[in-house]
């Protein structure tokens, strides 16, 4: 403490004063008391450097001192902090203390600005963005100085010649939330990223700002030497990517990191091949409906350059479209981009062999779904329609994935689609349908499925097959399997005990759901004490035991809280801990087989 200079009884102001002396001779000996430290640098506000030096706080609000601003006090604090940051020189203090000084504003305005001083400007500036639009800020605080610059229009387009990198992106969303379209034209030929992503900045797809971009895709394409800035290669119209967007917000959470404050290196062919294809990603789901205008645009926009223009969709839906429609769309997109597909027809099995040529170019498919759809393989023409898709599932060189949901053609024709796979399956799910003994038996001893790690036939009734067929399934996949669904199989006693040694020898398995099924008691604990070798395991969904029901099936609450109370006893002998849902079947909250109604016991 300062020695001597508060004595008993005596005022603040006299206290002030007299530090104040002290301090502006040098005679005070020792650090001053925290309280002083506000009401001394009012006083030496004109130069303030000793007291910033040694200020306590974490903020000094200095702009309340120097109203109106002074630059003697400015440049006394800033030398100041210098001192802090052991820095020599003082000149240019901002730009030289970039690396440790971040300059915030919350409010910016420009009024009749320079060009060149707007962009020095926001470029100087550290925008922290902690959300996207809200009712009460409907635009993010970063692009608000990109927004006053759009007021006038030709003046935002003349600075991207001399923009920042680090700036196309705000001033592209403030472009995007304000429609600006000529500016959006006019960045879209300089953008100074391959990737565009375009989607994620449209919660809803907006006709106008599409048209906008695209025109300036026009303009990029009509260059015939590759502009000096622009290496745009890809329009993403999906919506992903929010991470590049909050990555150049510059909000704390999302800083960019060196490598992304360089624009992606442009690859050398296409640097010689100006000409390459610019590529157009969107995702797909088409049905019945009309398209929208949006998509309407787009494909026609495409089909008009499809020497320029690959249309790419990774995900694909197609759910009861109209042949005709189906094709026409088809027609346009790369086939060989698309890397998942569902197919959920109505129809019968005609549709899905009218299909099947498409399918058969998306050689780079690598999950196939097929939904509810209908027909019957005893049929002649059925039987033609389905050895013509099966034909084409040949060409997927790629597919890791197969499921079909309720698939009323597939009983007695499962090893029709399983000699047709080239590869080893990653995941295979066949549920809500009937399937013979013959077909799980195929299934068992398929090659292409000893390296399943996901095995879902939740909904196939199991009850009358031999039980060793899923014990030969389970010893086949035991070094792979990750995940096993067998929820509403008809199980019994009699087959889990048949499946419960190669179950258990599962080493990978991680999830196990077996609800609504009917076991005893004496068979859930002997379940529990099976896996309790398994490590990885750390979701177990099972039924409720049979005891939990009355002789009508009715639950019986008493019964099923007894029983659960007694599995949690269990639960604590085993020799690791664990956590496990029991599952009535009906529910007793929403009368689902199935539900999400489930407390764990641990």
């Amino acid at each position: 403490m300062v020695k001597g200079i508060v004595p008993k009884e005596t005022k603040w102001e006299d206290t002030l004063s007299r530090v104040i002396t002290l301090v502006a001779s040098g005679s005070a000996q020792g650090p001053l008391p925290t309280p002083l430290h506000g009401g001394i640098l009012w006083e030496t506000h004109r130069d303030p450097e000793p007291m910033v030096q040694a200020f306590p706080f974490v903020c000094l609000p200095m702009g309340n001192l120097i109203s109106p601003p002074h630059v003697g006090p400015l440049q006394a604090v800033l030398e100041a902090l210098d001192v802090l940051l052991a820095q020599k020189v003082h000149s240019r203090w901002l730009e030289q203390s970039k690396s440790s000084i971040h300059l915030y504003s919350k409010k910016p305005k420009t009024v009749s600005m320079p060009v060149d001083g707007t962009v020095k400007f926001l470029s100087m500036v550290q925008w922290d963005v902690s959300s996207l639009r809200s009712e009460q800020h409907p635009y993010p605080d970063h692009i608000r100085p990109a927004i006053g610059l759009l007021r006038d229009e030709p003046l935002a387009i003349s600075t991207l010649e001399f923009l920042p990198t680090e700036l196309y992106p705000p001033l592209f969303m403030a472009a995007v939330f304000g429609r600006h379209r000529e500016t959006l034209k006019a960045m879209v030929p300089a953008w100074p990223f391959a990737r565009l992503p375009l989607g994620s900045l449209m919660q809803k797809p907006h006709q106008g700002t599409l048209q906008a971009v695209l025109e300036g895709l026009d303009v990029l394409l009509a260059q015939k030497v590759h502009p000096r800035r622009g290496k745009l290669r890809v329009l993403d119209l999906r919506n992903t990517s929010q991470d590049f967007w909050n990555m150049w917000s510059g909000g704390k959470g999302h800083m960019p990191s060196s490598s992304l404050l360089v624009p992606v290196a442009e690859d050398m062919s296409r640097k010689r091949h100006p000409l390459t294809p610019l590529e157009v990603y969107i995702e797909l789901c088409l049905t019945k409906k009309p398209l929208e205008k949006f998509l309407t645009y787009l494909f026609r926009w495409v089909e008009q350059r499809k020497a320029s223009i690959h249309l790419c969709c990774k995900k694909m839906k197609i759910i009861s479209m109209s042949k005709e429609n189906m094709k026409t769309v088809l027609r346009i997109v790369k086939l060989d981009c698309v890397q998942m597909v569902k197919l959920s027809f109505t129809q019968k099995l005609s549709t899905l062999a009218q299909f099947a040529p498409l399918l058969g170019q998306m050689s780079n498919v690598q999950s196939l779904i097929l939904s509810r759809i209908r027909g019957s393989a005893v049929e002649e023409q059925d039987h033609q329609d389905l050895l013509q898709f099966t034909s084409q599932i040949l060409q997927l060189r790629n597919l890791r994935n197969l499921g079909m949901e309720a698939p009323f053609f597939l009983e007695g024709c499962l090893d029709q689609m399983l000699r047709c796979l080239k590869t080893p399956l990653d995941n295979i799910s066949i549920t809500n349908c009937l399937l013979t003994e013959s077909d799980l038996t195929h299934l068992s001893w398929c090659p292409k499925i000893c390296q399943l790690k996901g095995l879902n036939l939740s909904g196939v009734t199991l009850t009358d097959f031999n039980p060793k067929l899923l014990q030969v399934l389970l010893e086949k996949v035991a070094g792979t399997l990750e995940e096993l669904d067998l929820n509403l199989c008809g199980i019994t006693d009699v087959h889990l005990m048949g499946f419960l040694p190669a179950l258990s020898c599962c080493s990978q398995l991680r999830v196990l759901t077996m609800c609504g099924n009917l076991i005893s008691m004496a068979v859930l604990e002997s379940v529990l004490h099976h896996t309790d070798r398994l490590p990885d395991l750390n979701l177990e969904l099972y039924p409720a035991p049979r005891e939990s029901y009355s002789s009508l099936g009715v639950l019986h609450r008493e019964r099923f809280a007894q029983i659960k109370a007694k599995l949690r006893v269990i639960l604590t002998y085993l020799e690791r801990p664990r956590k496990i849902w029991v599952s009535p079947s009906p529910c007793p909250h929403c009368g689902d087989d199935m539900c999400g109604h489930l407390s764990p016991n641990t």
